[in-house]
């Protein structure tokens, strides 16, 4: 007897909206992120905030190193005090040694790729031919407190210590670790650390990070950190203290993380009378003058001294050094309380960076903190370092370069206070919510990049001369062109920075661009600001996931989100809903006719109005129809994938506009296309889609009514990019 299976309605509908279509894949694009987000526990709560029983371990450090500016060299030795707050037990603990990138074995290089062009850059050729800097870390020996050897394993960029007895929870285990490296030119080979040679002064000028062995993470949600450092993948590790002892030849000026303990040691009684004025100033003051530097270049100390630093509550150190720095600082009001911003930077910086660079870092911290929380630490400092941004606790090396003659084009002075607000306000992201970088780019390069945004719109508005500031990440028009590109070419934003093809795009602008959108057309400021206050706060001094992000904004605005972080965070579909019907009805009162001949598909403004007929209507009907006669019948087509929002703007022949704002949740039973009537009062001269270019759509072609033979943003930016001659 054959069997008769019966399912359950809510089945039925699962695979008529095909969720089970694909192999199993979801495919819905309203689907909950049930099955992709971890799921909550008493670690992470299902609210996005940290569990009852969050916990997070500690790696506290005393470090001594030296400086050899003779031949650009480090030599250190480090205690580590490492405590298990985890309920796990340890038999051994990992630590990250990032220079060994530079190995000449690394594999780095072994698995870059390259090709060959008939015009070869020097610096692609580089790629090509095998390594010759003698980089990497040189380990002289690990040992526990009391000096006894302890065994160790290298494996590239990770080393692994074993200790006596397995570290229980609850238990801490100090350390020692001896090493040295040789410091690479950053001009030459690159890097986020280095050196840079001035050969007309024969000076040095070093910005130097990730130059100790570094505790890995050890977390709920990963257990140890053991993505290898390629280059592209930046850092994550865990809070804790710093004793930090740098020496240097003692004409040097040094800039680091934490707080200067010897100030009458290595500073002169004007210097320390200087800081103690700008303190108190709300305009920078020179500590160091250019004279006072180039009188500098011309010395070469022979002695040494030893600058001391100390820091709790933070996740990294790095330094600067060069007796080339001017130095200045001014203090910044956070809420009754006192930070300095502070810049650092040789005589060929200027006169950029005394004009705008510790200004902006002072604009950085007010805006950032308006945003997310006040700025906990004491100061936050910008360094002159040419060609690269990058960013550490406190501190952050920044490009921006004078011509030779001390000229400052537009773009080197718009690049300098991009990337200064960009550094700086990394120390929110992930500096402090310390997400997990190797992992994650997104969750730090992106919402860095968001209040980057932010911050140079309001950096704009104080200053009359910005008129024309030219924003990059943020605006939607400005990512059309990425979003336009095939999807082969496009990583999903939740792609690792290791995988991802385009990271610049990918991390930094895409995310900074969605989270703009949710804000200003999704959610609204109000509760957008509100829940992302919320997360910011929430995650202070912790390890946060992508699904604590996306659990809280929801759970702190009281919107479901699942559709955008499904379509924005983990898709590669783009933005092009089209205008692609428009039909225009006025009601008749007369019976319907049996023969009544179907309405056009499209009509014009110009056009007559088609009938329809109501059987049944009632009296209050016939009257809210005569408030609003006409009737206009849309079709929306979602040509790119990517639900959003419809803004549709409505100019009537009296010359009056109106704007309708229909929230995406319009596409939740068909997400291809749907059909939409609106009733008005006054007949409709033209339809404008996305009028105000908030959704990043695509293609401008099919978004308006009557049709207008326009370029598309694509096919605008490329012209734009051929008649700049690739300038940008």
């Amino acid at each position: 007897m054959r069997k008769i299976w019966f399912l359950p309605l809510s089945v039925v509908i699962l695979f008529s909206n095909g969720l089970f279509a694909q192999g199993g894949k979801h495919t819905d694009k309203f689907e909950q992120l049930d099955y992709e987000l971890a799921d909550p526990n008493e670690y992470r709560a299902a609210s996005g905030s940290p569990g009852h029983k969050y916990w997070q371990n500690q790696a506290d450090y005393k470090i001594s190193i030296e400086l050899n500016d003779a031949d650009q060299s480090i030599k250190g030795s480090e205690t580590i005090t490492y405590t298990n707050n985890s309920p796990d037990v340890l038999n051994y603990l990992w630590l990250q040694l990032d220079q060994n990138m530079r190995g000449k074995e690394s594999h780095t290089y072994s698995t870059a790729t390259s090709s060959i062009k008939h015009e070869t850059h020097a610096y692609f050729l580089n790629k090509m031919l095998d390594p010759d800097f003698d980089g990497g870390f040189k380990i002289g020996k690990v040992t526990d407190e009391k000096g006894k050897d302890l065994p160790y394993t290298i494996n590239q960029t990770m080393m692994s210590v074993d200790m006596p007895k397995d570290l229980n929870p609850g238990e801490s285990f100090t350390f020692k670790v001896e090493w040295s490296y040789n410091i690479n030119d950053r001009m030459a080979i690159g890097g986020r650390s280095g050196y840079e040679y001035f050969e007309e002064d024969d000076n040095y000028l070093y910005t130097i990070a990730q130059f100790y062995p570094r505790m890995c993470v050890y977390s709920d949600y990963g257990g140890w950190q053991n993505k290898q450092f390629l280059g592209s993948g930046e850092f994550t590790l865990p809070f804790g203290s710093f004793d930090v002892s740098i020496t240097v030849p003692s004409d040097h000026v040094v800039a680091a993380t934490g707080k200067l303990s010897n100030t009458d040691e290595v500073l002169t009684k004007e210097q320390i009378k200087r800081f103690k004025k700008a303190e108190k100033s709300d305009e920078p003051v020179i500590i160091v003058s250019q004279s006072e530097a180039e009188k500098a270049e011309k010395s070469r100390a022979t002695d040494t001294k030893t600058w001391i630093f100390k820091a709790d509550s933070v996740r990294d150190f790095a330094f600067a050094s060069s007796r080339k720095f001017i130095w200045d600082a001014m203090g910044v009001d956070l809420n009754g309380r006192t930070v300095m911003a502070m810049s650092y930077y040789p005589k060929e910086g200027n006169p950029l960076w005394e004009e705008y660079s510790t200004r902006v870092v002072a604009h950085t911290l007010k805006t950032y903190s308006k945003y997310t929380f006040d700025y906990p630490y004491h100061k936050a400092i910008s360094v002159h370092a040419a060609q690269i941004g990058m960013e550490y606790p406190m501190i952050c090396f920044n490009f921006g370069r004078p011509d030779k003659d001390g000229t400052v084009p537009d773009r080197v002075k718009y690049g300098m206070i991009m990337v200064v607000i960009h550094e700086v306000g990394h120390n929110f992201f992930p500096m402090i919510v310390n997400s997990d970088e190797r992992q994650w780019t997104w969750m730090d390069e992106g919402l860095d990049s968001f209040l980057q945004y932010l911050t140079e719109v309001e950096w704009a508005a104080n200053n009359p001369k910005e008129k024309d500031y030219p924003f990059r990440g943020g605006p939607p028009k400005n990512i059309v062109p990425y979003m336009s590109m095939d999807k082969e070419l496009i990583s999903p934003i939740m792609t690792n920075s290791e995988q991802v093809q385009n990271l610049g795009p990918n991390a930094y602008s895409k995310p900074a661009t969605a989270l703009n959108i949710l804000r200003e057309t999704v959610m609204g400021k109000e509760l957008f600001d509100k829940a992302f206050k919320e997360y910011s706060q929430r995650w202070m001094f912790k390890h946060p996931t992508p699904s604590d992000f996306f659990r809280t904004m929801e759970d702190a605005s009281g919107v479901d989100l699942d559709w955008f972080w499904r379509g924005w965070f983990y898709g590669v579909d783009h933005v092009d809903i089209s205008l692609s019907q428009i039909r225009k009805f006025q009601m008749s009162t007369d019976e319907a006719p049996k023969d009544a001949p179907e309405a056009p598909a499209a009509v014009t403004p110009e056009d007559d109005f088609n009938k329809f007929y109501v059987s049944g209507i009632s009296d209050a009907q016939k009257a809210r129809v005569e408030e609003k006669p006409y009737f206009y019948e849309l079709t929306l087509e979602n040509i790119g994938g990517l639900v959003m929002p419809v803004i549709l703007e409505f100019t009537y022949k009296d010359g009056s506009k109106e704007i309708k704002r229909i929230p995406a949740e319009i596409w939740r039973k068909n997400a291809e296309k749907v059909v939409k009537v609106f009733p008005t009062d006054k007949e409709v001269a033209s339809i404008k889609l996305d009028p105000f270019e908030e959704t990043a759509d695509t293609d401008v072609t099919n978004n308006a009514w009557p049709s207008k033979e326009l370029p598309s943003k694509f096919e605008l930016y490329k012209e734009k990019g051929n008649s700049a001659g690739g300038d940008e």
